[in-house]
């Protein structure tokens, strides 16, 4: 395990890195936040990935959900604002749950791998990760062909119709959302 990919279980471990905690996870600040407002909620249970929930943990989901909704609530933002939920192809080495905002206005946000790691099926919602536990008892994992062809899906905004030809005219028209 690299220590990059390992980094979310050491500030698991450090209490003055938690926004909010609760018994039963944490919520942290994003250390490379792809939008204003990037939180993740980390579990105190160590499950390394989606792939190893099944329907015993959709009450430990729910406090995760809980712990985004409050720190929506404490940022005094609005839930509309935010999508909540899980990378199909996690690249760190313990279960977090995104909060992040819907504006992708941020310096940390520089390939299209980035942008379509939220804005395709290569982000699942929390909704939709509770509802494979209900039915199927687990998250089942994109195949390798349908990941590579996510992550390569062309750039479309998520907020309208454009479709930029590359990260910088994306990242141009982001900003003119916020005003």
């Amino acid at each position: 395990m690299s220590n990059w990919s390992s980094g979310l279980i050491n500030t698991l471990k450090d209490p003055s890195k938690h926004i909010i905690a609760s018994n039963l996870a944490v919520v942290i600040k994003d250390l490379y936040p792809k939008a204003k407002h990037h939180y993740l909620v980390l579990p105190l249970a160590d499950l390394p990935t989606i792939f190893q929930l099944n329907a015993d943990h959709l009450s430990l989901m729910e406090e995760l959900y809980l712990l985004a909704l409050n720190i929506i609530k404490v940022k005094q933002e609005d839930l509309n604002n935010f999508q909540i939920g899980f990378h199909n192809q996690p690249s760190m080495q313990r279960l977090h749950m995104h909060v992040i905002s819907r504006d992708f206005v941020s310096d940390c946000l520089k390939t299209k791998k980035h942008w379509n790691s939220f804005n395709t099926r290569l982000f699942l919602s929390y909704e939709e990760v509770c509802q494979q536990l209900k039915i199927n008892g687990k998250v089942k994992p994109l195949t390798k062909v349908e990941l590579q062809a996510l992550t390569k899906e062309d750039l479309k905004c998520n907020q309208c119709s454009f479709k930029p030809k590359n990260m910088s005219l994306l990242k141009q028209h982001l900003n003119s959302h916020l005003k």
